[in-house]
Formats: C-alpha cells, structure tokens, sequence
C-alpha cells in the first residue's frame, strides 16, 4: 500500500478515446444507425453532421482529435 503507482498518461488517453467510441457506437446503434459506417463517415470526411447530436453523441466524438481516433484504433487491431 506504501508504493507509489505510475500511470502512463498515454495508456489512459488511449483508454478514453476508446471507451468515448464505444459510448458514441452504442448511441448510433440506440438510434438505428450503423455505427460503422457512421464514424467511418466522419473520420474520412470530418463532418460531424455524421455523428447525430443525441445524447450529445457529436460533441463526445468531436472532442476527440481524429488522428488520435486512428491511432487508437490501428493499436487495438494490431495488439
């Protein structure tokens, strides 16, 4: 209990993103959307007009930086 923990900040911004895709994934789906083709949408174009705006969907997806969306991504497929 005495030890100290080191948190590696780029592990836990990686596991933010992650779970925000998540969250936005499962609110398109909420909706009948294919979230799939929906972020995919958005990451290839940058419009956010294709993420909808319910439960605030649109600004939890475009808070985060597209590139790190990628990056995150591209990690969890080649784990």
């Amino acid at each position: 209990m005495d030890m100290t923990k080191v948190y590696n900040v780029d592990e836990f911004k990686d596991a933010v993103t992650l779970a925000t895709l998540k969250e936005v994934s499962n609110i398109l789906s909420e909706r009948g959307y294919n979230p799939i083709n929906q972020i995919v949408g958005y990451l290839m174009s940058g419009d956010p007009g294709y993420i909808t705006s319910y439960k605030d969907a649109r600004a939890k997806i475009t808070s985060l930086n597209q590139t790190k969306i990628l990056e995150v991504l591209v990690k969890e497929v080649i784990k």
